[in-house]
């Protein structure tokens, strides 16, 4: 999608998120705050820097006041954030989630992932979205779904009160199922976290069933070092396809792009362009020159929900789109040590 074109789709969601019979009453309830007029006001995508980071407030407000009027006679889900630093936010989502996968799928399938097949998911289930959207990718491709579920809250939980042990123990258990699983069933594709699958590695019997049995693995939910990418890709799975998906509950997912010649980094993200614009931004919040690092600054414009000039918890290094008018790309993501004077805590998630 062109610069032209998401603006054009910002005007029309601006009419919709700001409608009286079709807007959120959390949107709604903010329109007299805002000191200036979104339907007439926002023209383009520079016009959203306007409106305030209200991602704290998804921490409290309730879930049915997200709900865009125009669309309270579709069901709903609600997930919640990672917790990672406090509370947990809330979005809500009736189809949207579905239409941005399937895009999502095609590029993970670009990649060599496999198109059918049964999909083992070593992850969180909910709260968190990205057990859905696990669901999901198995579902477009015809596969049942299996999963092991992790409960990353806790791992953090237990790493910042000072028990490794446990939370090392707690890991081994999350393997014991997964190698049960992959003992006697099918499995084309693993998704799972970096820390999980160098986990994975270190223990014999089930790193020779995953190198057996699966055909694709998509890694996501926290940072991977480039080298430990390469042993992923080079030395312990060399003829598995591998890709990672770097997002969260707020902004949806963005999957690694194809490697071109030339690039710099093996892992390259970028967002669905239809309703998602990621932007690099120092401390003084102005965009990143390519090559730079910079944190993620999120926008979401979808008609489920509408999330301007969000700051994400991660930075990555800007790099240049691959065609004219396309999105950016990033790479190198890394979490911060602190947001608001709160540790940030990875654990396996």
């Amino acid at each position: 999608m062109s610069s032209d074109d998401f603006d054009s789709h910002l005007r029309k969601l601006m009419a919709w998120h700001f409608g009286d019979a079709t807007g959120s009453p959390f949107w709604l309830g903010k329109r007299a705050t805002l000191g200036f007029d979104p339907v007439s006001d926002v023209q383009g995508a520079a016009d959203l820097l306007r409106f305030p980071d209200i991602s704290s407030e998804l921490r409290s407000v309730p879930a049915g006041d997200l709900i865009p009027q125009g669309l309270a006679d579709q069901p709903f889900r609600v997930y919640d954030s990672g917790g990672t630093t406090g509370a947990p936010k809330r979005i809500v989502d009736s189809g949207y989630r579905s239409r941005l996968l399937e895009w999502a799928h095609g590029r993970l399938v670009a990649q060599g992932v496999p198109a059918t097949g049964n999909w083992l998911h070593l992850g969180p289930s909910g709260p968190h979205v990205i057990g859905f959207d696990v669901s999901r990718y198995a579902a477009l491709g015809n596969g049942i779904f299996y999963t092991v579920d992790l409960d990353p809250r806790w791992v953090k939980r237990l790493l910042g009160s000072g028990r490794p042990e446990q939370a090392e123990e707690y890991i081994q258990h999350l393997l014991d199922q997964a190698e049960t699983i992959l003992r006697s069933q099918d499995v084309a594709v693993l998704s799972t976290t970096p820390p999980l699958l160098e986990a994975i590695c270190a223990r014999e019997e089930l790193y020779e069933l995953v190198l057996a049995k699966v055909r694709g693995i998509i890694w996501a939910g926290t940072s991977i070092s480039a080298e430990s990418l390469r042993l992923v890709e080079e030395v312990f799975f060399p003829g598995t396809a591998v890709a990672g998906i770097y997002g969260n509950s707020l902004m949806g997912v963005a999957p690694q792009r194809e490697r071109l010649a030339g690039d710099e980094y093996p892992c390259v993200f970028e967002a669905f362009p239809e309703t998602t614009r990621l932007e690099l931004v120092d401390e003084q919040g102005k965009e990143v020159g390519y090559g730079e690092r910079g944190r993620v600054r999120l926008h979401l414009v979808a008609e489920e929900m509408f999330l301007p000039n969000i700051l994400e918890r991660d930075s990555a290094v800007r790099i240049a789109p691959t065609s004219p008018g396309g999105p950016d790309g990033l790479a190198d993501v890394q979490t911060f040590g602190t947001i608001d004077d709160v540790a940030v805590i990875e654990g396996v998630y």
